[in-house]
């Protein structure tokens, strides 16, 4: 088994971000999906919320992971519980184009969501209203600046991706679309247990596996989320958003 900071923090976790199972339950919820209902859960880590999406609401579930290490977590996670899960290893971009749309589609903390490095969060939801059938679902949830931050921290935390505020989510989704129908922002509370959780687990690991070839790898990335939350507390946050796709008007 490979050990990354990812592997060992997501493994301690009930969701790979900074939001309670609970509160993605209560989305899914509005939705009403009757069961067998096609769900993708785009990123699924530990597939902890891939998991739940079927054996809570009885939905036909399909997970992407990118990366084999998580996967090989994800793979551990959905055969403990029984199975339920067609886990894919791939790119959302490609794994998505090869399918029908969906009824629901989760997507949390996505990472090179189009395949094109990172998107604007207006690509993305273009993208994302592409594989949503008709009056489908989004459950979309993702850092949120709180405030406007410094140009120091923007960049150290956009490395990877583009993140905006509240409005900026909610306008771009609509601008591709979708309705909003529900959000909900995280607790500060809440988001500092995620951070805290992620990297306790992996200074826990470092105490064990000091020597380990990947002890100063994890400790890199471990040390690195610290300081960014910490430069950052009061500034980044975690918002869930349910949006729903145009229903036909077949009058």
């Amino acid at each position: 088994m490979t050990t990354t900071f990812g592997r060992i923090a997501y493994e301690a976790l009930d969701v790979c971000n900074g939001v309670e199972m609970v509160t993605i339950e209560a989305g899914v919820a509005r939705t009403s999906l009757s069961q067998g209902a096609q769900a993708v859960d785009i990123g699924t880590g530990n597939a902890g919320v891939a998991i739940r999406l079927g054996q809570t609401f009885g939905l036909e579930v399909t997970a992407i992971e990118f990366d084999p290490v998580m996967a090989e977590l994800a793979a551990a996670r959905i055969a403990a519980a029984g199975g339920g899960v067609d886990l894919v290893l791939g790119s959302a971009a490609e794994v998505l184009q090869q399918r029908p749309p969906f009824d629901l589609i989760v997507a949390l903390g996505t990472t090179n969501l189009t395949g094109e490095g990172r998107p604007s969060p207006e690509a993305g939801f273009a993208f994302l209203r592409r594989h949503v059938r008709p009056g489908g679902w989004l459950l979309w949830g993702d850092l949120v600046w709180r405030g406007e931050p410094s140009a120091p921290l923007r960049q150290v935390v956009e490395a990877t991706n583009l993140y905006t505020d509240d409005k900026g989510w909610v306008a771009a989704a609509q601008g591709a679309g979708f309705a909003l129908e529900w959000r909900e922002i995280s607790s500060q509370a809440v988001f500092d247990a995620y951070a805290r959780d992620a990297v306790g687990a992996a200074q826990s690991w470092l105490e064990t596996h000091p020597d380990a070839p990947e002890a100063d790898t994890v400790r890199f990335h471990a040390d690195r989320m610290q300081a960014v939350f910490e430069f950052g507390h009061g500034l980044i946050g975690f918002g869930l958003y349910l949006f729903r796709a145009p229903v036909p008007d077949n009058r």
